[in-house]
């Protein structure tokens, strides 16, 4: 089935700022800055003494995006155009190019004027955007394309350096094509974190690309803390984030001029994209899946529901923190982090896979000379030979000298020193599920709260 469904059910539709705000003129700059309730809630000001994102590319899969918006200018690269086939991806404009530029504004937008101060700005500042463009019908719809188009968007942005993906999309399936699967494989095996949008029907069936192991689900939250009513949900769902009445940059011009106002687990996906590109600022060295793990680790949930069990089909493993995030000792675990292991070459998660039969290294088994097994066999004779030779010296002094003095015992007996036991710890795979312990996640069966 090809792409069918509009970007609204990931994107949502723009809400006229009059809507929701009164009937006032056109918006001050001061007020685009002002609407942007989720920088005020991660206390950017904060983050960005840690990380801007720097050194990241975030490849935006999308509409076009309009690279010279004043917000945008100069953190858009070409990209590439996958409607036409060929050209580059960051001239949009009007309606094609809204949902895209909206997209990279929320990652990487760095406002305008003296210091940055009006306009939008983007949680990852620094970062770059890649836009790949996708075929779109308008800006509030999903792109319409062909099975294998999407995994070839996927692997260009792979092959120029992204490090995470951005797909605030969904395509009305619930599994992936082979080519959509084979292209998230390749992505995963080149260390990329690849980040989508649950949907905005309030459904519980998972639908690609978020339904896809090794693909980070993410649902919409309010300034509350609450699951947006409309956000797709299911044990898919990995993170909720901002995705509601959220300030973004326009390729279309309107009262506010270049702006607009929209709900949707789009701009959520967005917003996490962003913290993962802060997070691969700052530790370069973490793979993908420990970037996830530290936004997992550090999630935080309504004050009202301490005792929420996790992961929640709603809630996922809580609404992210960036902050905490950057901030937390985390433990870094295991390269996969929440992520099924890779088939086919991929490494497990459990470093006991590395072992043969029993845990035993196989390559001691292909190794020269005596095998572990003929090694004990001669020390066991040896040691036969030693207790004969001790038991012999014994009896002949016992009947030089007599019974020895005290009591029964002697080698080996009760209280003494005995043969090898077993380990009682045994093997442990790397995410064994340990309630409260440090860098586990929780174990508990998903629930289903009513979002809000």
């Amino acid at each position: 089935m090809s792409f069918t469904r509009t970007l609204r059910a990931v994107g949502g539709a723009a809400v006229a700022g009059a809507l929701l705000f009164g009937t006032a003129p056109v918006a001050s700059a001061d007020q685009m800055r002002n609407d942007q309730w989720p920088l005020q809630k991660f206390d950017a000001e904060s983050i960005w003494k840690v990380s801007t994102g720097k050194g990241v590319i975030v490849a935006v899969l999308d509409s076009p995006v309009d690279g010279s918006h004043p917000d945008l200018a100069g953190n858009v690269l070409p990209g590439k155009n996958f409607i036409t086939g060929s050209g580059p991806a960051n001239q949009g404009t009007g309606d094609d190019a809204d949902h895209g530029t909206a997209m990279a504004s929320i990652i990487a937008g760095h406002g305008h004027g003296p210091g940055g101060a009006d306009g939008v700005k983007g949680l990852a500042p620094d970062a770059k955007i890649l836009p790949v463009a996708l075929p779109g019908v308008s800006h509030d719809q999903i792109p319409q394309l062909g099975e294998d188009n999407f995994a070839k968007a996927l692997k260009y942005a792979v092959d120029q350096g992204a490090k995470v993906v951005n797909m605030s999309f969904i395509n009305g399936r619930s599994e992936a094509t082979p080519d959509e699967q084979q292209a998230i494989d390749y992505a995963r095996k080149h260390d990329v974190l690849l980040i989508a949008g649950s949907g905005n029907d309030g459904s519980g069936t998972p639908q690609t690309p978020a339904a896809v192991p090794g693909v980070l689900a993410v649902g919409a939250v309010d300034d509350h803390g609450y699951v947006w009513e409309k956000s797709n949900y299911g044990p898919h769902v990995k993170l909720i984030a901002p995705g509601v009445k959220i300030r973004s940059a326009s390729s279309v011009v309107d009262v506010n001029g270049k702006y607009r106002l929209a709900n949707g687990t789009s701009d959520s996906t967005a917003y996490v994209s962003a913290t993962a590109a802060l997070l691969r600022s700052k530790f370069p060295d973490l793979t993908a899946g420990q970037i996830a793990n530290r936004m997992i680790k550090t999630a935080g949930v309504p004050v009202d529901m301490p005792d929420m069990k996790l992961p929640d089909q709603h809630y996922g493993y809580g609404f992210i923190k960036p902050l905490s995030a950057l901030t937390k000792d985390v433990p870094a675990g295991p390269k996969d982090g929440p992520f099924p292991a890779l088939s086919g070459g991929g490494a497990s998660s459990d470093p006991s896979s590395a072992a043969g039969d029993n845990g035993v290294d196989p390559k001691i088994h292909s190794s020269k000379g005596l095998s572990p097994v003929a090694i004990i066999g001669i020390v066991g004779v040896v040691l036969v030979v030693l207790v004969i030779v001790l038991v012999v010296v014994l009896v002949a002094k016992k009947k030089r000298n007599g019974p020895p003095p005290g009591g029964p015992g002697g080698f080996g007996g009760p209280g003494g020193p005995g043969g090898f036991v077993p380990n009682p710890q045994g093997p442990q795979g790397a995410y064994q599920q340990q309630p409260g312990g440090p860098g586990s996640y929780p174990q508990a069966p998903p629930t289903q709260p009513p979002g809000r």
